[in-house]
């Protein structure tokens, strides 16, 4: 067999490691954050993450498509879980008045204090988990091609199969 410029190129013994812990990592690390989130603060990752980028919101509030964009979940599973977060007054949902289809999430002050305090926790936990594996790495750059493989590939250029 003759390779020619269409022939995919293998991957080298480097590159076939790194992509092997990359998926590892995929699967793995939302499930252990998630479990350590679950034990130490009583939330769940995504439920911590909807918190966060909510706080982080003007207004505290964010349309439920950008805040499942944002979080990486489908709008369904969003939804199911901001009616979790309604039923514990950490957050509310609301119409968005200018077009009479779409809501938002506003966090409650309740969310807020849940977020506060779930924070420390969530910081250890980041820093155990993932920050002390990767001392003497070039974060800069680490965050740099981890964001590029997201921003390069958006979700309407991906093939659905």
């Amino acid at each position: 067999m003759t390779a020619d410029a269409a022939d995919p190129q293998p991957l080298s013994p480097d590159e076939d490691a790194a992509w092997r812990a990359l998926t590892r990592i995929i699967v793995a690390l939302p499930r252990i954050m998630d479990a350590d989130l679950l034990d130490r603060a009583k939330l769940t990752l995504n439920e911590y993450l909807v918190l966060m980028f909510l706080s982080e919101a003007p207004g505290r509030a964010l349309r439920m498509s950008e805040l499942a964009d944002l979080v990486q979940i489908s709008f369904s599973g969003l939804t199911r879980l901001i009616e979790r977060l309604e039923r514990d007054n950490t957050v509310r949902r609301e119409k968005i008045a200018q077009d009479g289809r779409g809501s938002r999430a506003v966090l409650t002050d309740a969310g807020f204090a849940r977020l506060q305090s779930a924070w420390p926790a969530h910081l250890e936990s980041v820093r155990r988990i993932v920050m002390d594996h990767l001392t003497g790495v070039d974060l800069p750059a680490l965050t740099a091609a981890l964001t590029a493989i997201i921003d390069d590939n958006p979700p309407s250029n991906r093939r659905s199969r």
